[in-house]
């Protein structure tokens, strides 16, 4: 039988069928994924396992993974890799989680910023509803880790919404990340099926604080299309966004990650992903990074770098 996968020099392999969805119907053409598995991948691989750590990219599968983790490029998952919350739409595992957050994890994610040698941290979390500030302290011990370990290193950081806790929302702020991101992730009227535990207003009034909390810093957010939303949807929801202070969003295609995760309504093609792009920075968005794979963290030192210039 003919392998699906056509290998390159480099070690990257390119899917040489249609990708079929989870449904079995296939992707079309614009979705093809380049799977990477050269020596940075390999080598990442490694530094992560040693060291017990997570990363969202394998634990919410996310289509690139491989090119990311070929440019040295992970996002971490802090506070262990089970969710409090079982939304509709993600692949991390839900359940409760075994015990308090590992009070070591900010240095070993610090080390593995170091062996890899980075100059911009991606570091997320699962929900953590069971602790009193929903993980906010790790949050900032990882921040201050990752300053100590590498100085100069940016730190993003990819927060759920603390329950509206708004103190553990300036615990973290007060770590000084580079950029603060929080995703609504949908329009309100998808939330209740899509984000199981979370509330539209709740998401919008943390972006607002967060931005009032360190004005210089950049607040960023994003949404993923397909999930039966309607244009006028997405663009009410980006008047939202800008209208609580956000300067960056990323608008990306939902992709189901198992048949028991919410269905793909329909697929936006990239010619419509150029024309939210456009239509947020007329809103006054500083970045906006808008297509078919884009996911929060992808380009995420490109993303800061436009906010801020």
């Amino acid at each position: 039988m003919a392998s699906p996968f056509h290998i390159l020099p480099d070690g990257v392999a390119i899917s040489s069928a249609p990708t079929p969805l989870p449904g079995g119907h296939p992707r079309p053409e614009w979705l093809k994924v380049r799977f990477f598995s050269g020596e940075n991948y390999q080598d990442l691989k490694r530094i992560l396992r040693g060291l017990d750590l997570h990363t969202v990219c394998e634990s919410a599968r996310c289509p690139n993974q491989g090119e990311c983790w070929e440019h040295r490029t992970a996002t971490f998952m802090i506070l262990g890799n089970i969710c409090t919350r079982a939304c509709g739409f993600c692949a991390v595992p839900s359940g409760r989680p075994q015990g308090p957050p590992d009070e070591e994890e900010p240095e070993r994610v610090a080390e593995a910023v170091w062996r890899m040698g980075l100059r911009y941290a991606v570091v997320t979390s699962v929900n953590r509803d069971d602790q009193p500030d929903g993980g906010a302290t790790i949050f900032a011990r990882t921040v201050a880790a990752i300053r100590r370990s590498v100085p100069g290193c940016k730190v993003e950081v990819l927060i759920p919404d603390l329950r509206g806790d708004w103190d553990a929302l300036r615990v973290v702020v007060e770590a000084r990340p580079d950029v603060l991101n929080h995703n609504l992730e949908t329009v309100p009227r998808l939330y209740r099926q899509v984000r199981a535990g979370a509330v539209y207003e709740r998401s919008l009034e943390l972006l607002r604080r967060a931005g009032g909390l360190a004005p210089d810093m950049p607040v960023k957010t994003g949404m993923m299309l397909g999930l039966g939303e309607t244009r006028e949807e997405v663009l009410g929801a980006m008047a939202d966004i800008r209208g609580h202070g956000a300067t960056i969003l990323t608008l990306g295609q939902y992709l189901q990650p198992t048949r028991e995760h919410l269905p793909v309504a329909r697929f936006v093609h990239p010619e419509e992903f150029a024309e939210y792009k456009h239509e947020g920075e007329e809103m006054g968005f500083r970045h906006v990074e808008a297509g078919p794979l884009v996911r929060s963290s992808y380009h995420a030192f490109e993303q800061e770098q436009s906010a801020r210039s």
